[in-house]
């Protein structure tokens, strides 16, 4: 991971959960709404564990064989034999190329697998995992390989990603294979949590850090009905001031410029505002208001 991972006392606590179940040999399924950190939390856990990983996303186009792999291609090798000069032999051999896809790749070697968003993926795909968790064993039907399975190395571990069962495009996941995993709820973050890692990473002042998330909690208040602003939201806001040496003040006009382009759309999600004039008028008031002499 590139950049380094911002903690706070909740994510320790469930950072030493995870590993203490991955080491144990189960698998942990990560669910939460968008936005939290899940991915970022997921990569975080996979490098403590001290063993290389592979990321891998879910879509609803991911088949056995983007996951397992397949035989890509040909080799074609040629042999020519005129060791008795009145006698030539040509002799052609070709031969298919097999590629490992991300499981046998992960599973073989004792990787971390972290399968993001996996309830994107069809149900009938993720099947493979029930043979690979319960059995340790990785089935190989319709490969055309000699063998019918490859066993797991035994510090292989899977750490599933999903959203929400309402989020478009999401399948249900199988009983059986949640069943053979231990699912974690990723909560939003409190206030304290959110001020204390925009502070960590901004470069801001603990004021201004406070006075952008409290501004963020007034936008989300009145966006309450629709899918809330995330963390990454007030990363943004707080990025481009900072790059930008935009003053952190309502009573800006380059940051109520700054404040109307990043949540103008979720109030009018909200059906709070029509127009971009009137998300400005709106975000300088409700900010105004309740942050008066912040």
């Amino acid at each position: 991971m590139e950049k380094s991972f911002i903690s706070s006392p909740y994510l320790t606590s469930l950072t030493e959960r995870v590993l203490s179940y991955l080491q144990s040999g189960f698998s942990v399924h990560l669910t939460g709404p968008a936005g939290v950190g899940k991915t970022s939390f997921a990569l975080h856990v996979a490098k403590q564990m001290g063993r290389p990983s592979l990321l891998i996303h879910g879509n609803h186009e991911m088949s056995n064989k983007d996951l397992l792999g397949s035989f890509n291609g040909f080799t074609k090798k040629k042999m020519i034999d005129n060791y008795i000069h009145s006698v030539y032999k040509k002799e052609e051999t070709f031969k298919e190329t097999w590629a490992n896809g991300p499981i046998i790749e992960a599973a073989t070697k004792g990787y971390t697998l972290i399968y993001d968003e996996f309830t994107r993926s069809h149900p009938e795909t993720n099947t493979l995992f029930l043979s690979i968790l319960e059995e340790r064993v990785i089935p190989l039907y319709g490969m055309k390989r000699k063998e019918s399975f490859l066993p797991v190395h035994p510090n292989f571990s899977v750490i599933f990603i999903s959203n929400p069962e309402e989020y478009v495009g999401i399948f249900e996941a199988q009983d059986a294979l949640l069943d053979r995993m231990i699912t974690i709820p990723i909560e939003k973050m409190d206030f304290e949590a959110e001020r204390s890692i925009l502070s960590q990473i901004s470069g801001l002042s603990e004021k201004e850090c406070l006075y952008i998330v409290n501004l963020v909690q007034i936008i989300r208040h009145h966006c309450r009905k629709i899918e809330p602003q995330s963390l990454r939201t007030t990363i943004k806001l707080a990025s481009i001031a900072k790059q930008n040496n935009i003053p952190i003040t309502i009573y800006n006009q380059q940051f109520q410029i700054l404040c109307t382009d990043i949540f103008w759309f979720y109030l009018k999600q909200a059906n709070k505002v029509q127009t971009y004039s009137q998300a400005k008028q709106f975000i300088v008031k409700s900010v105004s208001l309740q942050m008066e002499g912040s």
